[in-house]
């Protein structure tokens, strides 16, 4: 399991998704906002057009190498350059980007790769499979290499990417053909091979060793952008303006938009500003109160469902969590929680309740209404008078058979402050079913927060949790396209401090494992519908939901706009700056 860790960690850093491998259809209906609170019933249509300038914010920018840049804009920003082999769909299930087609071998051991052969490099060069394997071979150079595995530690973290070296290797069969085997059955194979695919020709010359090669290819300053993507690396201002042309050679067919600006800005706050000043045309959301740009004509919203998922974890060292009593403890939590409202309420509307940590438009969630533990106050007192605690005085408090109070000490990082919010709504829940909640937080809203301070107080909330001094505790992670529950949940992680809570249970282990070894993708699907199961039934954590975010987009911008977590700019070949209006004949 520590390797089957590596892998999952590992590579969704690596992760760099392509463009949709849709054909370009675009309907002459299209061009109004999936989602911004308007009428749209009057609204012009608009007819696709070729041409015109998109500008669009990058946050940070330290080098232009798509292998060794981890900012998050610069992220999506490469995805309008850069390919893999495969690309996310909308349900986060895997399509062919720069391959044709696959065939999963060997139990999951092994994926057969034909490649498109209708892909050209922006210099014109033909993209064939010695490219596939080269790209592989400069990420297990970095991984082993002195000089480089620091920094690639520093990106890649937590995984250790010294063990790159142990999960593929490639074997070219003709110039579009290869085969990709794997050291074990991997139900992740296909999600781990989204990496950007650059190009071999560029640096491994004909006098230059294979060394020297990936030595090149690792380069962080005049890095030549070159991939296979929609844009084409055009000019860079440094610390100001990178900017892209249309690929007119892409193998999905030329974009609308002609060029793309991508502006440099020093952070989200400042982006967010340039967008109410029409310096950029496209901006993520920051925080849950976009609804106020709704009745502006000139912008549209819209929404999506991020990565981000909250919980409230519980501290299976402490005995009132565990075996049967604990298990009925946990649950009766889970009714008592109302996440409606908390939704509702501190977030706006703007989250998605979930009853396990999938997303919820992944192809791998079996209950898609999350309904398992709807909010019922007196179910919730049912499960913990089950567990055996009595409201012996009748103060709406229970008590254990010695008349102490069940006491509950709740942790979280308040200087969140949806996060405060949250967990003063939990803390009131809690207490209509009967528990003492003991805030281990500042419950009080402070509007004076430094940078200094919060960071303090998150260390704080770290060390806490890492000598388990906490009864339960509110968190969010930051979960990987690439599923993986291994880290939250395998009693494996528990020394390697992943696993927070201390969940040990051997049934989960082997779901878990199960999940992780599946050979097709129709056992993945089943692996994870008994490892969800379990997991509701067993309710390590109370999952809350996931945070929706948004893409604001300047009114100018048309098309079939669809933005999803894994790229802010998916479906881009769709996208058109508005032109002349559809008139009826």
């Amino acid at each position: 399991m520590r390797k089957r860790k590596i892998i999952s960690f590992i590579l969704i850093m690596f992760l760099v998704v392509s463009f949709t491998a849709c054909q370009k259809d675009v309907d002459e209906d299209q061009g109004t906002p999936n989602d911004n609170g308007k009428d749209n019933e009057n609204q012009v249509q608009y007819k696709p057009e070729f041409g015109g300038t998109m500008v669009v914010p990058i946050s940070h920018v330290d080098t232009l190498n798509p292998l060794l840049d981890n900012s998050l804009s610069q992220y999506y920003f490469n995805k309008l350059i850069f390919e893999g082999l495969f690309e996310f769909d909308e349900s986060l299930d895997i399509n062919p980007a720069l391959a044709e087609s696959y065939e999963i071998k060997d139990n999951g051991r092994k994926i057969s790769v034909k490649l498109k052969d209708n892909v050209l490099w922006h210099d014109g060069e033909k993209f064939n499979a010695e490219d596939v394997k080269f790209t592989i071979n400069v990420m297990k150079y970095a991984a082993t290499d002195s000089i480089y595995s620091q920094l690639m530690t520093e990106i890649y973290k937590p995984g250790n990417p010294g063990d790159l070296q142990h999960i593929l290797s490639v074997n070219v069969i003709d110039e579009y053909n290869l085969e990709i085997a794997f050291d074990r059955s991997y139900s992740n194979s296909l999600e781990s091979l989204i990496f950007p695919i650059i190009p071999k020709h560029l640096f491994a010359g004909d006098s230059r060793n294979l060394e020297e090669a990936y030595q090149l290819a690792l380069t962080k300053e005049g890095y030549n952008p070159i991939g296979t993507g929609p844009y084409k690396f055009d000019s860079y201002d440094e610390l100001k303006l990178i900017t892209l042309k249309s690929n007119e050679d892409w193998w999905n067919g030329k974009t609308y938009i002609e060029e793309i600006q991508g502006k440099i800005l020093e952070d989200r706050d400042l982006a967010i500003t340039s967008f109410e000043s029409n310096i950029v045309d496209i901006a993520l959301a920051i925080n849950v109160d976009w609804e106020k740009y709704a009745q502006n004509g000139d912008i549209n919203i819209y929404d999506f469902i991020s990565q981000k998922y909250s919980f409230l974890g519980f501290n299976f060292k402490n005995e009132v969590f565990q075996g049967e009593k604990g298990k009925a403890l946990r649950q009766a939590i889970a009714y008592g929680i109302d996440r409606d409202y908390i939704i509702e309420h501190v977030y706006l509307g703007h989250g998605t309740k979930v009853d396990v940590p999938i997303h919820p438009d992944s192809w791998l969630l079996s209950e898609k209404d999350s309904s398992t533990y709807k909010y019922n106050v007196n179910k919730a007192r049912e499960k913990i008078e089950s567990a055996g605690w009595k409201d012996s005085n009748e103060d709406g408090i229970y008590e254990d058979e010695s008349g102490s109070n069940l006491r509950l000490r709740l942790l979280t990082n308040s200087y969140n402050e949806l996060r405060r919010q949250t967990a003063n709504s939990i803390a009131e829940y809690l207490e209509d079913i009967g528990i003492v909640v003991v805030k281990d937080y500042n419950s009080n809203r402070k509007d004076e927060i430094t940078e200094d301070m919060a960071e303090n107080q998150w260390n704080e909330v770290v060390g806490k949790i890492s000598s388990g001094d906490f009864d339960m505790t509110l968190l969010e992670w930051e979960l990987s396209y690439i599923p993986d529950l291994a880290f939250a949940f395998h009693s494996s992680e528990i020394e390697e401090g992943t696993n927070i809570i201390g969940y040990e249970d051997e049934t989960m282990d082997n779901l878990i494992s199960n999940a992780f070894k599946a050979g097709t993708r129709e056992d993945k699907n089943n692996a994870y519908k008994e490892l969800q199961n379990y997991l509701i039934e067993e309710l390590p954590y109370v999952s809350l939901y996931f945070d929706n975010s948004a893409l604001l987009v300047n009114n100018k911008i048309k098309g079939d706009i669809n933005p999803k977590s894994f790229n802010i700019y998916y479906n881009i070949q769709d996208w058109f700056i508005e032109g002349e209006p559809i008139t009826e004949e």
